[in-house]
């Protein structure tokens, strides 16, 4: 039977990374290596010492079929919640190969698809911006009526191809707001080129020039945001799309203290519409926020939702 897990731990198996996770388990469980070797042993799985070093010090990733296998008896040895350390391994990493990362059209993570294919055909340019994430740092501020305030973007980027010298950033409001009300802020190594919005779809893209034009292999930070407008009814949910994966996503949803939620949780899906496929319950924190982090993302919707009442 599980045992309650110890408030350090619960927060390393919520925000990772892997080898800190187990590594922090390890301890509470008070465990030598060779101890955990031989547990795992009467499951039937063999993982030398050397190897269980390595992955809790984060000098080696869990990869192989019968490594996954271990780390899953791992959670039972530990006395974990099932699937809490596997899902900080995320995706397993490619092969070494083609630079280009694999994508997605951006009409398969935003509805309705047709919006998005008229507002990207009036500004022209190939379907892939040939940049990446490295790292993406994004906060949501909630007011006191409940509704979306702005929405603030701290994001690293790497070229896959020569010549960059835009990024193109996708915002859909909630539903009933006006979309020609939201202000678009290019804030830090990027100015605002063209705006394009689609009052019916609710849906604005928006050019950001950068300051340089980049080579293969080349990286960039940028910051910008919006500011929301009003919808008639409260916001519910944060969410965003990935058409080529990230290498880390950090999302902090921040409340008005006259306007706290009763319950939260992270979600991820393939698709709009789609019932999630991972989703876990968050708390909130002294300063009124909840947050996700995320690593070695695949193309894929993930967010924060919560309720009201």
């Amino acid at each position: 039977m599980q045992q309650s897990v110890q408030p350090d731990l619960a927060v390393a198996l919520r925000t990772g990374p892997f080898h800190l996770a187990l590594r922090t388990a390890i301890a509470a469980r008070g465990l030598a290596l060779h101890r955990v070797q031989q547990h795992l042993a009467q499951r039937g799985v063999h993982v030398g010492v050397t190897s269980l070093s390595y992955w809790q010090q984060g000098r080696r990733r869990p990869e192989r079929t019968e490594s996954l296998r271990a780390v899953r008896a791992l959670e039972e040895v530990l006395e974990l919640p099932a699937h809490s350390l596997t899902r900080l391994l995320g995706p397993r990493q490619a092969p070494p190969g083609p630079a280009t990362p694999a994508t997605r059209p951006y009409r398969d993570l935003i509805a309705p698809a047709a919006a998005v294919d008229g507002l990207l055909a009036t500004i022209a340019g190939p379907p892939d911006t040939g940049l990446h994430t490295i790292a993406h740092i994004e906060r949501i501020r909630v007011g006191a009526d409940r509704q979306l305030l702005r929405r603030d973007s701290q994001h690293a980027l790497r070229a896959h191809r020569d010549g960059i010298d835009r990024y193109l950033a996708i915002h859909q409001g909630d539903p009933g707001s006006d979309i020609s009300l939201v202000t678009v802020r290019a804030e830090e190594n990027c100015r605002p080129g063209r705006i394009r919005r689609d009052p019916a779809a609710n849906l604005l893209v928006a050019e950001l020039l950068l300051d340089r034009r980049l080579r293969t292999g080349d990286t960039h930070l940028l910051g910008y945001g919006f500011d929301d407008a009003p919808a008639p009814v409260p916001s519910c949910e944060y969410v965003r799309g990935f058409n080529s994966g990230a290498g880390q996503y950090v999302l902090q949803v921040t409340f008005h203290p006259d306007a706290l939620p009763v319950r939260c949780h992270r979600f991820a899906c393939h698709s709009p519409g789609e019932e999630p496929y991972e989703t876990e319950e968050l708390t909130l924190d002294g300063h009124h926020c909840v947050h996700l982090v995320a690593s070695g993302l695949r193309p894929c919707l993930l967010g924060i939702r919560w309720d009201w009442e």
